[in-house]
């Protein structure tokens, strides 16, 4: 019996890490409450590879919660990074967004129409939004205002006054990458990509000048960008001179004084963790390889007086069937497009069952209908008691969060039917009712929302996901053609398939029907086991009745197909 504990343990990374948190919060701060931490940068549409960062430390905190513990997950805003470049495909974005480039991310304007005051607020916004919808709890540091209103001066002052220590660290890894050396972290498609370049921080430079080593950028007090050295500082006035390559501008100030600047990422990072007393935080690959930020920075925060949190290198979440949405948009998708074509409930999952270091896709294709099946299944498993123990916690954390049930689709039929329905009644609701509720007559569906909002995200995967040429368009009039040229076989096969609708119209039934056919055309009881040869006649006479409904070989599952165009239209499409 323990040793099936513990397996099921292992495999539950969540609790695992859970044990291990209130451990170390325990021995670090006894009697406070945890802190976990994600941080984002809103330099551009934050996407799904970016929400990993946010969903590893909410499902621990949600788990450290479950168990009575008060937790803090912060989310710091990275909206004092700097504007790197302009993003592609970005709607109200053109080239003259450049004249912005070294300029803080709330000091540059959002996209033209926009309702939010700069960059950052922009593209937070949406992200905000669809974390609430996954019920993450957070609190949001924006690190604009930190800096700006003097929250971090002591730390400043102190990393100033302490720069020789912070260099001495950091001159350990600055030869470790030889020129030409090849990165031991390769991303592998376009997902990974855009995940490893994030936000930029981790190129950043570290402060390195001909002056020496300043661990402080400020922003140009004429230009308000940061192509800026410090060329010199006085640990006793605080006195520090810097000058801008963009416009040949020099300023001296006072640092007692002096709000428009930042610590250089390698010494930001660990400040914070010190700072905010940081427990458990995560950190992408690109973070994590030799001489990189999280590296670094677990022995610069030891400088600050505190500890490096403890959290996992979490591995790039990939894309299934992005191109679509790549060539539109100019980048991967982000959490509220998946949100658009998924429940909550299952974005939850995906992030939940997996461990942090394993990769995984999300589907933005036709895998998105297998996923939701493997989804049923599992919530079958749970509700009758034979669900592994790992995957009825994966399922208890996608449903809910400590304080609350996500809300649900009252009767979850098959994405793939909903999706079926929307496609061929291209989302007519009255269309829509009469063929979900033939579904099953004996409990009749009498309002479509009773299946919504899983019906809306279908019908949103069909129109903007689905390319338009694999749509299903139901014939208008019979293939008069086809229908002539049948033989006996074929035209009996239609006729017992006319001859059975009335007694098989249900979902059920209609399956037993199209399959039962060609059974009963080679001698066969309905109900006999398939051979290899009633396959192939099987596949045949599907084929027909697709070639004959809708034009082409395949499409929605037959006894799906049939139900959606009625009977009556049924009979006239395939009457000979």
């Amino acid at each position: 019996m323990a040793q099936s504990a513990q397996s099921s343990t292992e495999t539950d990374w969540v609790s695992r890490f859970a044990d291990e948190v209130i451990a170390e919060a325990e021995r670090r701060a006894p009697g406070k409450p945890v802190v976990v931490a994600s941080g984002l940068s809103p330099s551009g549409p934050i996407h799904l590879g970016n929400l990993r960062e946010v969903m590893t430390p909410h499902l621990v905190a949600d788990e450290v919660r479950r168990r009575g513990h008060q937790v803090r997950h912060l989310i710091s805003w990275d909206d004092y990074d700097r504007y790197r470049k302009v993003p592609a495909g970005v709607p109200g974005v053109d080239e003259s967004w450049a004249q912005h480039i070294g300029r803080p991310l709330t000091s540059v304007p959002a996209p033209a129409g926009s309702a939010y005051p700069n960059w950052a607020e922009h593209f937070k916004a949406a992200m905000v939004e669809a974390l609430a919808e996954l019920g993450v709890e957070f609190d949001g540091i924006s690190q604009t205002e930190q800096y700006t209103t003097g929250a971090y001066r002591e730390q400043i002052l102190f990393a100033m006054k302490h720069r020789g220590d912070i260099d001495a660290v950091l001159d350990q890894y600055r030869t470790k990458q030889k020129p030409g050396a090849k990165k031991s972290q390769k991303p592998v498609d376009e997902a990974e990509l855009e995940a490893a370049e994030g936000s930029g921080a981790a190129a950043e430079d570290d402060g390195t000048g001909d002056s020496g080593y300043f661990p402080y950028k400020p922003y140009c007090g004429s230009c308000n960008k940061d192509f800026t050295k410090v060329v010199s500082y006085n640990d006793e006035t605080t006195e520090m001179t810097y000058v801008c390559t963009e416009d040949d501008y020099t300023e001296t100030v006072k640092l007692t004084e002096f709000n428009r600047g930042k610590l250089v990422w390698k010494v930001d990072w660990p400040m914070r963790w010190a700072y905010e007393g940081v427990i458990f935080e995560p950190s992408g690959v690109d973070h994590s390889s030799p001489g990189s930020s999280f590296q670094v920075g677990g022995q610069i925060v030891h400088i600050f007086g505190g500890e490096q949190p403890i959290g996992p290198m979490y591995a790039f979440v990939g894309i299934s069937g992005m191109a679509k949405m790549s060539s539109s948009k100019g980048g991967v998708p982000t959490p509220a497009d998946a949100l658009k074509i998924m429940e909550p409930q299952l974005l939850r999952w995906l992030y939940a069952r997996r461990r942090p270091n394993q990769s995984f896709k999300i589907a933005f294709d036709q895998e998105i209908q297998r996923l939701y099946d493997e989804w049923d299944k599992l919530e079958a498993k749970v509700a009758d008691g034979t669900a592994l123990p790992a995957d009825a916690a994966a399922h208890s954390r996608a449903v809910k969060v400590a304080s609350h049930e996500l809300p649900r689709t009252p009767r979850p039929l098959p994405y793939r039917t909903l999706a079926s329905v929307v496609d061929i009644t291209a989302g007519h609701d009255e269309q829509t009712l009469r063929i979900l509720h033939d579904l099953d007559p004996a409990q009749p569906l009498t309002s479509l929302d009773e299946v919504r909002p899983r019906l809306d995200r279908a019908e949103n995967w069909i129109t903007t996901q689905v390319p338009a040429d694999q749509r299903t368009l139901v014939r208008e009039e019979p293939d008069t053609a086809l229908l002539g040229s049948l033989d006996d076989q074929g035209r009996e096969s239609l006729r017992l398939l006319l001859e059975g609708l009335d007694t098989h119209w249900s979902l059920d039934g209609l399956t037993t029907l199209v399959y039962g056919v060609p059974k009963v055309m080679a001698g066969l009881d309905p109900e006999a086991k398939p051979t290899p040869e009633l396959k192939v006649a099987q596949r045949t006479f599907f084929a027909l009745l697709y070639t004959l409904l809708v034009s082409r070989e395949t499409g929605p599952r037959l006894p799906t197909l049939l139900l959606a165009v009625g009977a009556d239209r049924v009979r006239k499409l395939l009457a000979v």
